[in-house]
């Protein structure tokens, strides 16, 4: 499966968030833009930080965070 990386600076995050719909609840969560008390959730279940996101997965809205586990779980179903 061939992986496909868009880079993009710190100050532009929450731009890519709003084109997906989402934005930032005053807690520095990432929510949905329609409901900002409905927060996304990583593939773990778990709320995510606009500090802890590394990027959203294909073909969903897979939240993956920044930290090596996730990663390293993000990599093994790519393979």
């Amino acid at each position: 499966m061939k992986l496909s990386k868009i880079t993009f600076s710190e100050s532009a995050r929450e731009d890519i968030l709003n084109l997906y719909g989402k934005s930032i609840d005053e807690e520095g969560f990432i929510v949905e833009k329609e409901n900002f008390s409905q927060r996304v959730l990583t593939p773990q279940g778990e709320e995510i930080r606009l500090e802890e996101w590394a990027g959203i997965r294909k073909g969903s809205e897979a939240f993956i965070k920044n930290d090596i586990f996730s990663l390293i779980e993000l990599a093994k179903k790519l393979d």
